[in-house]
């Protein structure tokens, strides 16, 4: 079994743009859990603020050699944790295996639609 991937990661800059649509995507920011294991992973989503107390134990099911997707924008991805828009914000997750995490951003705040991926720290 290949089995590839950190059990902790970090990501810095999580910073949730309006809620516009466009004619065809909404801003939003993502987390992607990558499980190459063969059996299930347990992660726990931390999120920390510059001005409130941290969001802590959010925990995520990611089953045995899938990605999932949370949408960072949607209570119901996170187990009903609310990461307020336009707020400074940055994510750990811990995993009880080794997994691939990758952070990203769609702005279609502005004419020209931008896609943003957050370089993640893993140890």
């Amino acid at each position: 079994m290949i089995e590839g991937g950190k059990k902790v990661w970090y990501f810095a800059d999580g910073y949730l743009p309006e809620p516009k649509k466009s004619d065809k995507m909404e801003s939003h920011e993502a987390l992607m859990i990558f499980n190459t294991s063969e059996e299930d992973v347990e992660s726990i989503v931390d999120v920390y603020f510059s001005d409130r107390d941290p969001i802590k134990n959010i925990r995520i099911k990611v089953p045995a050699e899938r990605i999932i997707s949370l949408r960072l924008d949607k209570p119901e991805d996170l187990n009903g944790a609310v990461i307020p828009m336009l707020t400074q914000y940055a994510l750990r997750v811990t995993s009880s295996r080794p997994v691939v995490c990758q952070f990203g951003r769609l702005d279609t705040t502005q004419e020209a639609m931008a896609y943003y991926v957050g370089v993640g720290y893993a140890e």
